[in-house]
């Protein structure tokens, strides 16, 4: 028999006990459309925690921190320990020559004041390598970011043109914060600002203190080159500078406190630092999947680090586990339809007994009988996997768009693309050919079984 006869006689077999054929076909279509369906809420659970992830910074950022210190990214703690380390010029040097790493910059942070006439803001002055600005996800606004050559140039976050308040009235942000429409108190690309260390300037002493009138407060002056596009991070309320110039000024804070006779007491947020090295390196890595190699030739350093990437490994084992059980929940299903497949195939060698006997007798193989049932019964687990998965797609859709409006009372507003139910493209074929490959293994016994019937045995039962 060639293959399009046992195509043609095994569709005929299917379609002539149509009822058996469809309750048979719909086990695998329950069975397939719940793992589908399971899997794909999975899916969805483990892209929600990833854009949830990356909504709180870069996935292929690094921070560095000397042994003894560093904070994680709220879920983990930061890895290394062991011996201690200098985030010295050296040390960046040799991070900034690992395999995968695409930039590094040393971090100097101190909180001062921007000062413009009569408007203040305080923000966190961070002092970077200013070349490497540009790699590190900053998405610019107005202007441009920090260039190699800037000196005192600066880059704002998107927040701080909106923070500037009346140094007469220093409370008034508090009591009024900005409202939508607003137009910001200082035009920061335009009007000459400056930056203190004195956290005491334009205020009134706390009571019980006196001030000296006599005394100038030192100022530097600054200049804005960029404002950087709206991240919802702490990047909105930081303000940018070269690394070296930020240095300078607290070395020039530090020395007009040592000739005023002051210790960095109240009002000082320069402030006297005798650590060794940097307080912060951060670490840009070209592709997600290099951080953990990166993250641990930085820890054998002696350093401690965290990244975004440990919490998205923490929610994947999550996720996994969860995909493993309702995955678990499916394949049950599956299972009670492969049992059916195999039932059903056993009905139908009783059925047809004489058939088969008939077959062996006219020069059919005992192949091309196994041929046939397995045919059937693989059509079978075909058929179920391919309308479960259609099932299982519209019940997706579903999901997407009514589920997640029934949900939003709940759990607030959904994020711009965040979905419930994901099915990947590679899980509908996969389905399809799973279904196909359990009907072919169920229908393997039934298929052994009609190729032992005896020919005349089977010609003379009724």
């Amino acid at each position: 028999m060639n293959s399009i006869d046992l195509i043609q006689m095994g569709l005929k077999n299917l379609f002539r006990r149509k009822t058996r054929t469809f309750l048979t076909i719909l086990g695998v279509i329950i069975g397939s459309a719940a793992i589908v369906i399971m899997l794909s809420l999975g899916f969805g659970m483990k892209d929600n925690f990833q854009q949830g992830i990356e909504e709180m910074g870069s996935m292929t950022t690094i921070d560095v921190y000397s042994g003894g210190g560093g904070y994680g990214y709220g879920m983990t703690m930061p890895q290394g320990g062991g011996k201690s380390g200098t985030l010295d010029d050296k040390a960046i040097t040799k991070i900034g020559k690992m395999d995968g790493v695409l930039a590094v910059t040393p971090i100097m942070e101190r909180y001062l004041r921007i000062v413009s006439g009569k408007y203040y803001a305080e923000v966190s002055l961070k002092g970077i390598l200013p070349e490497t600005m540009k790699y590190f996800d900053y998405k610019i606004e107005d202007g441009r970011l920090l260039d190699k050559d800037d000196g005192n140039n600066i880059v704002l976050g998107h927040s701080i043109p909106m923070q500037f308040m009346d140094l007469k009235n220093m409370n008034n942000y508090y009591y009024n914060p900005p409202k939508p429409g607003d137009k910001p108190k200082v035009n920061v690309m335009t009007d000459k600002l400056q930056v203190t260390f004195d956290w005491n300037y334009g205020m009134k002493p706390p009571p019980g203190m006196t001030t000296d009138k006599k005394k100038q407060p030192l100022l530097f002056k600054v200049k804005t080159v960029g404002i950087l596009a709206e991240d919802r991070r702490d990047g909105d309320y930081s303000a940018f500078i070269s690394i070296h110039e930020l240095k300078d000024m607290v070395a020039k804070y530090e020395k007009y406190q040592s000739k005023q006779g002051e210790g960095g007491g109240y009002g000082q947020g320069g402030g006297t630092r005798n650590q060794k090295g940097y307080e912060r390196v951060i670490v840009k890595v070209k592709d997600i999947k290099d951080v953990s190699k990166v993250q641990d030739k930085i820890n054998n350093m002696g350093f401690q680090t965290n990244s975004l990437n440990d919490i998205l490994k923490s929610m994947e084992k999550t996720s996994a586990t969860l995909q493993v059980i309702l995955g678990g929940i499916g394949a049950i299903s599956l299972l009670v339809a492969a049992l059916g497949i195999t039932n059903t195939m056993i009905m139908s060698i009783y059925e047809r007994t004489r058939e088969i006997g008939v077959m062996k007798v006219i020069g059919a193989s005992l192949n091309d009988i196994k041929k046939l049932f397995l045919f059937e019964s693989g059509m079978i687990g075909f058929l179920g996997g391919v309308f479960g998965l259609a099932i299982s797609l519209i019940l997706s859709t579903l999901a997407n768009t009514v589920g997640k409006g029934i949900m939003e009372p709940i759990t607030g507003p959904a994020r711009e693309g965040a979905r419930i139910s994901i099915v990947p493209v590679w899980l509908m074929f996969a389905v399809i050919g799973f279904t196909t490959l359990v009907g072919l293994i169920s229908g393997y016994y039934p298929a052994k079984r009609a190729m032992k019937l005896s020919a005349l045995e089977a010609i003379k039962n009724e």
